[in-house]
């Protein structure tokens, strides 16, 4: 059932979002080749609660960590661990926070170092599908139009847009109906209102769309070893279009 939120509501998920979004620019300055995955786990979590905010993903289904880190050819879901970051790596980061009950939710693809050129690209390609996939949160839009922005702009580059993993509704649970998926027919799917919460997320293969998953039963791979990039925002619609909730600065809920 998708359930509207009321605007105390949304500032709850703004605060919790913001966080989130902190917290991703902490560990986004401490990417760099040497560093452990786990290192970059317990500096997330520490600045959490700092904050006075619940790592919204550690014990959720079972999972170990605050942070989801997946580097190059994993897609999401890497548990943080000993592994050690190399020069020309690039590493999705996930996280979640929780404030009053109510989850944000966001995630960045970083360089690690230098990056080859294609890769670059596969990065800026999935960021900007993103904003292309916020940009159709409008009141009156349907819901798979968002996937449609976002699917059609990555294969116009030859990219793989994933199938088995999708955005999701957010709010005093991390994944809330709707689902989200980052492909669809426009103008098909439910009617998006004001009030509606939604992590929205493309997950880009630079090849193949397929993936499999992992004997540890999280890491999610490309099928055929390339690398993928994963840009996430948690996005209110209001009256007068989205707002993207896992931001900096300032925003009608603050």
């Amino acid at each position: 059932m998708i359930r509207l939120k009321a605007e105390d509501e949304i500032r709850k998920i703004r605060k919790a979002a913001k966080i989130v979004f902190e917290t991703l620019q902490m560990v986004g300055e401490n990417v760099r080749p040497g560093v452990k995955l786990g290192d970059l786990d317990e500096m997330a979590e520490k600045f959490i609660l700092s904050k006075g905010a619940i790592p919204g993903f550690k014990g959720l289904y079972g999972f170990p960590g605050t942070l989801c880190l997946s580097p190059n050819d994993m897609v999401v879901h890497g548990i943080p661990n000993g592994h050690v970051l190399q020069e020309g790596d690039i590493l999705s980061v996930d996280c979640g926070a929780i404030v009053d009950g109510y989850y944000g939710d966001a995630a960045r693809t970083f360089p690690v170092g230098e990056i080859d050129d294609e890769i670059r690209k596969l990065l800026e390609v999935t960021q900007t599908s993103l904003e292309k996939g916020i940009a159709e949160c409008q009141p009156g839009n349907h819901l798979y139009d968002i996937g449609h922005a976002i699917q059609t702009y990555c294969e116009s580059f030859g990219y793989g847009v994933v199938r088995e993993l999708v955005g999701h509704g957010i709010g005093t649970k991390l994944h809330e109906d709707p689902q989200v998926p980052n492909y669809g027919v426009q103008g098909t799917g439910p009617i998006l209102k004001t009030g509606l919460c939604l992590a929205i997320e493309p997950m880009i293969n630079a090849g193949v769309k397929d993936v499999y998953t992992a004997k540890d039963g999280w890491a999610v791979h490309t099928q055929d070893g390339k690398p993928s990039a994963h840009f996430e925002n948690t996005v209110a619609i209001t009256e007068n279009g989205p707002v993207v909730l896992s931001q900096g600065g300032e925003t009608i809920f603050d």
